[in-house]
């Protein structure tokens, strides 16, 4: 049995990182009891893991199924889709960020399709900033339960000009997703699972598909906590996982750059990622799912919480990204003070 002390001793010496024991340690073996408390205080949390470099700070799962058990990452998926397109334009798929939806996918552009959609490139859609109107929140039910999730994104009112003012909806993601897959002419699974899974060492599950067959962009995907940290830690990684070059450093240094507003969060937009004025890039998922990386710091983490649960930025958002900003900052600089 592996006593406190005990575990103390082998933290010094380098050999705890692998551990998912509820403690948590500098690099001089130290228990943080403020990240002990935050945790305790928050009964949505399942899973924090923290990593710095190659040290494994944090892994714990108070609640849910596990660090290996798969869970639902909600919009997290919409990062995952914008890593995706990054790969299709290294590959050759797509002539570049600025093409059109009409030119890379015309065959899912409905003929009745608003009057703007022409206009439409695929930066456009990775920065949610398509014009459309929204899919998401109250109008999302009616969308999933429309007969063709495309042509029902695609022909909704014009609210803002394309490259405009940043709109949040996974309509506007699955239209990407779908044209990924046409011009990949490979299904967004695989591509998830070729570009991603296989090279980083992890299972991709199906996930819901639209009536047309698509799966759907921008949610539904499901990854284990030790998935969604390889992940971010790959983005610590200018895109490598174990010396291989998995998504291009040039498409992450782009991806990383602000180009919109959230409206309601206030965080910056890049490629599908938010961008927070502390240095986090993050994933953010319905329920308070986190994939986050502060390259500045080189620390990567993930967070699952209870996906059925609201997460708002003003409620248990608020307080995940008070965790990420105060005691996992704090405890990745080696700073109790």
């Amino acid at each position: 049995m592996i006593t406190r002390r005990t575990f103390h001793r082998l933290a010094l010496a380098g050999l705890a990182a692998p551990l998912t024991a509820r403690f948590a340690t500098t690099a001089f073996g130290q228990r943080d009891d403020r990240l002990d408390r935050a945790l305790d205080g928050l009964d949505q949390l399942h899973s924090l893991q923290v990593q710095r470099g190659g040290r494994l700070l944090v892994a714990e799962a108070p609640r849910g199924p596990g660090l290996d058990a798969l869970a639902p990452i909600k919009s997290c998926s919409k990062s995952v889709v914008a890593l995706l397109l990054g790969t299709c334009i290294a590959e050759g798929e797509i002539p570049s960020v600025d093409s059109r939806l009409i030119d890379v996918a015309p065959g899912i552009v409905p003929a009745d399709a608003s009057e703007g959609v022409e206009d439409i490139t695929l930066e456009d859609l990775v920065t949610l900033r398509a014009g459309l109107e929204s899919t998401s929140g109250e109008n999302y039910g009616a969308w999933v339960a429309s007969s063709d999730w495309l042509d029902d994104a695609l022909t909704r009112p014009m609210v803002a000009s394309p490259g405009g003012r940043m709109i949040y909806s996974t309509g506007t993601t699955h239209v990407l997703g779908a044209a990924l897959a046409e011009a990949s002419g490979q299904s967004l699974l695989d591509l998830a699972r070729r570009r991603l899974g296989a090279p980083m060492g992890f299972e991709i599950p199906p996930w819901v598909r639209d009536p047309r067959g698509y799966y759907l962009g921008g949610n539904g995907m499901a990854l284990t906590p030790r998935a969604m940290l390889s992940i971010a830690r790959m983005i610590c990684d200018d895109g490598r996982v174990d010396g291989r070059q998995v998504i291009p450093a040039d498409w992450l240094r782009r991806s990383l750059e602000p180009r919109a507003r959230s409206p309601y969060s206030g965080m910056g937009y890049g490629y599908g990622w938010f961008l927070t004025d502390s240095g986090y890039v993050l994933a953010r998922g319905y329920g308070g799912q986190i994939i986050a990386a502060h390259r500045e710091r080189d620390l990567a983490v993930a967070i699952t919480s209870d996906p059925n649960r609201p997460a708002r930025s003003a409620g248990y958002f608020g307080e995940l990204m008070r965790l990420l900003e105060g005691p996992v900052l704090r405890l990745a600089d080696g700073d109790l003070a």
